[in-house]
């Protein structure tokens, strides 16, 4: 069997990412029943990160405790890859040594090089150009509150960054329709966007955007590595802030995600945030810990 690696969305089928998903809830259920499994006894999940991080750094170090493993952070300063080691002879020392890679970074080629050379599965936890395992989160989310995202009306307002590109490739997966509202400047990548044509509409309206959705989503203006254009960019996005003027035109059931964190009247109101009738970034944020969780789970199973 040959090794499975998670670099995009488009790595699982759609019938893998329903059981992934469904596995998540699964254990999400466990956990709040107290009851623990050990599956990962004897696993080490190696996590490198090139980028900082709150939430991905949290919930991959607990899922693995939960499930009975341990996982080891590495950062640039603390191993040969911040000293010039190539890419591919990190890869294939470490994965020697651990049963799981997970690598947050800028470079997408970083991880498609590190995957070549891997003997063990490996983990997108964000790239430049893609971020994975934060839509398997924003979809357990959606099934839990609103069901199958299947049919449905999906809006992307902000950035054609690499939450939006993921979001891409989740509307071919998952079947729904994409609307992306950016600035003129601002919009995704081309190819990607035309991978998914017939599941993707590109507008520079948020309210274009937003009209009929059940499920509207965004994120900071300004990722990491892009603080010199902080200013540039607030002026570029002033009228895609989504708040509850702009949500009005969505269903009266859709809900708000954000991938976090919120830089709160920027690209989200903090009177929107906080309703949680509305916003449910406090969910989506804990699925990170139960998505991955059965994400690891399922390279563990399908790599043997």
């Amino acid at each position: 069997m040959a090794i499975r690696h998670f670099l995009t969305l488009a790595d699982l089928s759609a019938e893998e990412l329903t059981q992934v998903i469904e596995r998540a809830i699964e254990l999400k259920t466990l956990r709040a029943q107290g009851i623990t499994t050990d599956l990962f006894r004897g696993k080490v999940l190696g996590m490198i990160f090139e980028k900082s991080s709150t939430r991905t750094r949290v919930s991959f170090e607990a899922g693995m405790a939960q499930m009975g493993g341990s996982a080891l952070f590495l950062s640039p300063r603390d191993t040969q890859l911040g000293r010039g080691e190539p890419v591919e002879d990190s890869a294939r020392v470490i994965s020697r040594m651990v049963d799981m890679v997970m690598i947050r970074t800028f470079g997408h080629q970083v991880l498609e090089r590190f995957s070549e050379y891997s003997k063990v599965p490996v983990i997108n936890a964000l790239s430049d150009s893609y971020h994975p395992c934060q839509l398997l989160a924003d979809i357990q989310t959606f099934v839990e509150h609103r069901g199958n995202p299947e049919g449905k009306v999906v809006a992307w307002v902000g950035d054609g960054n690499n939450m939006c590109h993921s979001y891409i490739n989740a509307a071919r997966l998952c079947n729904f329709e994409l609307r992306i509202a950016c600035p003129p400047g601002y919009e995704p990548n081309a190819n990607i966007l035309a991978s998914a044509s017939d599941r993707v509409t590109l507008v520079h309206s948020p309210v274009d955007a937003v009209k009929g959705a059940d499920w509207v989503a965004t994120d900071v203006w300004a990722s990491m590595g892009q603080e010199t254009e902080q200013q540039t960019r607030l002026r570029a996005f002033e009228k895609f802030l989504v708040n509850h003027e702009l949500m009005s035109y969505a269903n009266s059931n859709a809900v708000f995600m954000h991938c976090l964190p919120a830089h709160r009247g920027e690209e989200v109101s903090d009177d929107l945030l906080e309703d949680e009738a509305i916003s449910v970034v406090w969910d989506e944020a804990e699925n990170r810990l139960h998505a991955q969780k059965a994400l690891m789970e399922f390279l563990q199973d399908n790599s043997r």
